[in-house]
């Protein structure tokens, strides 16, 4: 099992581009056999301590596998919607992890 989670900052007024993106793309993950486990929209007042920028939306999301992982980076369907990616997103800082 991997883990990817990402920190994910906007570009500012891009939030319902973003918002359309992954209405398109986060159903796909199943298909992969991708689980989303946490989606997170963090707020000055959740944070304890920050050296960073605070992130749009934090994702933690689960795969069997690399390769199922590399497949949904791969399809073709959201391939059709990285323009929107493109023009949402500022950055993503991704940090892969297995289960220990």
């Amino acid at each position: 099992m991997i883990y990817i989670t990402q920190l994910i900052y906007l570009n500012k007024g891009e939030e319902e581009t973003f918002h359309q993106f992954e209405d398109l793309v986060l159903p796909l993950l199943a298909h992969y056999n991708g689980i989303l486990m946490l989606r997170i929209r963090p707020t000055e007042q959740q944070v304890i301590e920050r050296n960073t920028d605070l992130p749009y939306e934090i994702h933690l999301v689960s795969f069997p596998g690399e390769d199922d992982f590399e497949n949904y980076k791969q399809d073709k369907t959201r391939g059709k919607y990285l323009h929107l990616k493109e023009q949402a997103i500022r950055s993503v800082m991704m940090i892969r992890g297995t289960e220990c």
